[in-house]
């Protein structure tokens, strides 16, 4: 008569925890983590990270946070420093406070006023590097887009 939809909803949530999806992590301010740090949920950092950040979901550099390595993820909001390459596949966030020594490649950009970034940008869908006389060849991600 009555079905349980809260074990099934459990269940449901067991599940997505197993797999990493909707975990958020945090590095405090005042940590220092050297190393390759991979995460399938969001992660906050407003510590100090040597190494390289790869996520299939959000990351976010608050303030304080300082990374010396490449950060890879699906979205991200930036307001401490970092010295690397960044890629982001959707949206990219920088925050006034924001210092970046590096090359991006993102879907989207956002700067606020204020921040700073030295190093070069490619926006939008990837086109693949040709050497001359040849013609350029698009990604598959980029023919998708535009059929």
């Amino acid at each position: 008569m009555f079905t349980n939809r809260n074990s099934q909803q459990m269940n449901k949530m067991n599940e997505s925890e197993k797999n990493g999806v909707g975990s958020i992590n945090l590095i405090g301010a005042g940590t220092v983590i050297e190393g390759e740090i991979k995460c399938s949920g969001d992660i906050r950092i407003d510590g100090t990270i040597i190494g390289s950040i790869t996520s299939k979901a959000k990351v976010v550099i608050g303030s304080t946070g300082n990374i010396e390595g490449d950060v890879s993820c699906q979205n991200a909001d930036i307001s401490g420093t970092i010295k690397g390459k960044i890629n982001v596949s959707e949206l990219l966030f920088l925050k006034s406070t924001t210092k970046i020594t590096g090359d991006i490649v993102t879907g989207k950009l956002i700067v606020e006023s204020g921040a700073s970034f030295t190093g070069s940008c490619n926006m939008g869908p990837v086109i693949k590097d040709f050497k001359y006389g040849e013609k350029p060849s698009v990604t598959a991600e980029a023919k998708e887009k535009t059929a």
